[in-house]
């Protein structure tokens, strides 16, 4: 009997994608490609878009504005005068009220430390004044009374009263001097206002008669 020949199974052939299976992977891919770089370019316009707006409004809305500063009067509150004269009485003490203004453009707070004034008569300094520091809120303005003693002695002492004091006036320069900060968003600014005046008051009403006022910024 002859024997059975043993026939060996064909190995199965390899499947191969076909050309329309590849095409399909390849289009998903540059559709997946092509959504990734939309999406990155939406994120980098939207990210340049806030520094543009940053920018107009730092150097808009948020540019930081010099306060300033103003005497609105001074009234004299207590002058003791020999009767029947405009001269003062030896030995009598002289004051002086300032009414002082700080105005704030910013949108942001301005605070400032001490505030100083500095009278003079003929360029001696007869009287000098701290007022508290404090702070002007944004886009309004800070009022202040400030008393000055002036020093009688300084005052009688000069050459030039007893004709001053005969025309019932008293010629003044009063220098102020506000040093504050503005700080907005990130930005913070050390800012010095100074104010000189001169001034004319008058003895009788005891009111300012004349005045004119310079102002000078330091960063």
């Amino acid at each position: 009997m002859a024997e059975k020949e043993h026939v060996k199974p064909l190995a199965p052939a390899s499947v191969r994608p076909s050309s329309d299976d590849e095409e399909a992977a390849l289009y998903l891919k540059k559709i997946h490609r092509k959504k990734c770089i939309k999406c990155c370019g939406c994120v980098l316009a939207f990210l340049l878009i806030q520094i543009i707006v940053v920018i107009i409004l730092i150097f808009t809305v948020f540019k930081v504005k010099d306060p300033i500063i103003n005497l609105n009067g001074v009234t004299v509150e207590k002058i003791d005068l020999i009767e029947g004269t405009t001269t003062p009485r030896p030995g009598s003490n002289m004051t002086l009220m300032t009414d002082v203004s700080v105005k704030n453009p910013n949108v942001a707070s301005f605070k400032y430390g001490n505030t100083t004034t500095t009278l003079y008569y003929r360029g001696t300094v007869i009287g000098e004044a701290h007022g508290p520091p404090g702070r002007s809120r944004a886009r309004r303005t800070a009022r202040m009374n400030i008393t000055v003693d002036i020093i009688m002695d300084r005052l009688t002492s000069h050459p030039s009263l007893k004709s001053d004091m005969g025309n019932g006036i008293l010629p003044m320069t009063s220098f102020t001097r506000v040093g504050g900060r503005v700080k907005m968003l990130i930005i913070k600014r050390h800012v010095v206002v100074k104010m000189n005046c001169t001034m004319t008051i008058n003895i009788t009403s005891r009111a300012i008669q004349e005045q004119k006022c310079k102002r000078k910024v330091k960063l």
